[in-house]
């Protein structure tokens, strides 16, 4: 039980390195990507170290406990038993005694071990020995909860760590190599064998398998893959051999993405947390000052000096703050290894707790609240028969991955040369230099613009126009279907009281109306990503706004609102770049999940500290009375931070 421990938010106990105060407003991509592989080997040695440590613990516990034991009950002198305790207390306190001493020398002397070196040196000076020696031990107890608490909520966010491969295997030609997995480049054939986990992103160039991706979604179910699917770095191959082409390296994979995502977390701190480190400060100082006030005024003014300082040592024991101080930051890492479990990774405590408050909810139409794959309706051409019209669009079309271009290019079913300049025209459409004459595909505002007279296609659906820079040649009208899981979720959200559910939309107002009759919802249509963002606006003076996208055109309004939350993020860098809560799956059902574990977590958080100031306080008024004797002391620190500990645990699990 460290005082840096809740500093660094178990950054230095933990992970044997610092972090900078500057790097929660900082990430390089040096720091995102250069440092994984070093903390990854780190974790594999400190996680067998950790387990090591442990056993040590319980074997120093038992053998002291028994010697204390002992000594206790043998009829000797008592000056005889004073040495005799003087062993127990060695092998049980000569760590604390230690880190304690050294701490004094660097001048940090308000930490626990301080605390309680003196409080059971004072013990020994004052007579009371057996106490001396159960202080040591009670708060050694302690330490080995608290240690078997952080490895239990560590496994469930550093099995995250298991995702990256040492080795892969790389088909070159006829052959087959064995390469550094780090060493693949974009374009490498990979095999992949049964029980293999993925090295890097890529497509299966051949081959048919089940995939399991549990670890980056939460999701247990395999899902079939096979030519032409993309894959991702940690998925695990279930059944048949994948050949592979790799679509990012190592660094780039959505392993990698993953586990900068898990570093960031670790550095940003909740409000609780930070109140409670600026607590300690002041705390620890003013309890001592009290403690030694309390021995030397009554020693001075009423005598019996030993049952003064005696209660000065007792007010020392209750008053180290090590249920606060531990408790908190593990329950909220407790709260972030249980939602990641589930696929949802969360970028720190901070906000993991604004989760916790959003009373307003904002979702993004397309890929959000539906599924983003859209199917022609019709194709209604002028001028030009139907099959060009697609192959036009298609081409104009060729390099954007907006869900509309993916389904216009998926219709067309044929490979596409690139034959001239191409422009991305946000929230209007696209523009295209084909042998020297513009096109347009995109929506009827974009041809308004361009000065282009068309006629309003007044089909329900999604419309694209396509012309050129004289006339429109037709329109392709898709449409889109909801999600599975939308509704379930969004009944979830308001049985949560989440007041207000908003869609904001570029698509059409009979589209938005639509979507919002069935899903009762409120839509504001045809916007502009500008017009979301002023949309966006209003809403965040009314309450704490979350926006829920896909992260393909959203990464303005997930950074400008209380919180982003990025929909089924896999693979995409804008998501995972600009959200706060990143939903690896393309589930909103997740949502829900994540927001009663974010309440369940403060509820742990105000809980600890309110049962720990109350049964501190209790016990040192008790002790200065001369009520409360050493054990309720050590109950009232160790006792107090070990029920602490065992009831921020629970933020680890949530039906």
């Amino acid at each position: 039980m460290k005082f840096d421990y809740m500093n660094d938010y178990m950054g230095d106990k933990y992970h044997h390195h610092d972090h900078d105060e500057h790097h929660e407003h900082h990430h390089s991509h040096e720091h995102e990507h250069g440092g994984h592989e070093h903390g990854h080997e780190h974790g594999h040695e400190h996680g067998e170290g950790e387990e090591g440590e442990i056993k040590k613990t319980i074997i120093k516990i038992v053998i002291s406990a028994l010697l204390l034991v002992g000594i206790y009950f043998v009829p000797l002198d008592e000056t005889v038993k004073m040495f005799l305790y003087l062993v127990p207390y060695a092998i049980c306190g000569y760590e604390t005694v230690w880190l304690a001493i050294t701490g004094l020398l660097r001048g940090g002397f308000m930490d626990e071990t301080f605390l309680m070196t003196i409080a059971s040196a004072g013990a020994f000076i004052v007579g009371q020995y057996p106490e001396a020696v159960f202080v040591m031990l009670f708060y050694q107890v302690g330490e080995l909860f608290e240690d078997i608490a952080v490895d239990k909520s560590r496994d469930s966010i550093t099995d995250l760590m298991d995702l990256k491969v040492e080795h892969a295997h790389l088909i070159k030609g006829e052959e087959e190599l064995e390469i550094e997995a780090e060493d693949i480049k974009v374009g490498d054939l990979i095999l992949v064998k049964p029980g293999e986990k993925i090295p890097v992103d890529g497509n299966v160039e051949k081959g048919e398998s089940s995939v399991n991706a549990m670890a980056l979604t939460g999701e247990s179910l395999p899902k079939a893959v096979s030519q032409g699917d993309v894959v991702y770095s940690g998925s695990i191959n279930m059944d048949g051999n994948l050949y592979i082409k790799a679509t990012s390296t190592m660094d780039e994979s959505t392993a990698v993405k993953i586990l900068g995502l898990v570093e960031e977390a670790e550095e940003r701190k909740a409000k609780a947390e930070n109140f409670i480190t600026r607590f300690a400060r002041v705390y620890t100082p003013i309890v001592v000052a009290l403690a030694v006030l309390l021995a030397v005024v009554g020693s001075l003014f009423i005598g019996d000096a030993n049952t003064w300082i005696y209660r000065g040592l007792l007010f020392l024991v209750v008053s180290c703050p090590c249920a606060l101080v531990i408790s908190i930051p593990l329950a909220f890492f407790a709260g972030l290894g249980g939602v990641s479990r589930k696929g949802v990774l969360i970028k720190g405590s901070n906000y993991l707790e604004v989760l916790g408050k959003v009373d307003t909810m904002v979702f993004d139409k397309t890929g959000t609240l539906t599924e983003g794959k859209f199917s022609i309706k019709s194709i209604n051409p002028i001028g030009i028969s139907a099959d060009q019209l697609l192959a036009l669009a298609a081409n104009i079309e060729v390099d954007s991955n907006h869900p509309l271009a993916l389904s216009i290019k998926e219709a067309y079913g044929k490979e596409i040369q690139r034959r001239g300049e191409l422009k991305d025209l946000p929230g209007l459409g696209v523009e295209a230099t084909i042998e020297g004459e513009k096109y347009y595909a995109g929506r009827g505002k974009l041809l308004e613009e361009k000065g282009i007279e068309y006629d309003k296609n007044e089909d329900s659906g999604t419309t694209i126009y396509v012309a050129n820079s004289q006339f429109c040649l037709g329109s392709i009208v898709l449409s889109d279907t909801i999600k599975e899981d939308t509704k379930s979720a969004l009944a979830s959200l308001r049985k949560l009281g989440i007041k207000k559910l908003v869609c904001l939309t570029g698509d059409k107002k009979e589209v938005g109306d639509e979507i919002g009759k069935e899903l009762g919802l409120e839509v504001k249509s045809e916007l502009m990503p500008q017009d979301k963002l002023s949309e966006l606006e209003k809403l965040l003076n009314k309450g704490t706004v979350a926006y829920v996208g896909d992260g393909i055109n959203d990464a303005p309004v997930l950074a400008r609102t209380d919180l982003g939350i990025a929909m089924g993020a896999m693979g995409q860098d804008a998501a995972i770049e600009a959200a706060d809560v990143v939903l690896m799956e393309d589930k909103l059902s997740k949502l829900p999940f994540a927001i009663r574990l974010s309440r369940k977590t403060k509820r742990i958080v105000w809980g600890n500290i309110v049962f720990s100031i109350l049964v501190k306080l209790a016990v040192m008024v008790l002790g200065a009375l001369g009520i409360a004797n050493m054990w309720m002391a050590v109950f009232a620190d160790v006792g107090v931070c070990v029920i602490a500990v065992a009831n921020s645990m629970r933020a680890l699990r949530c039906k």
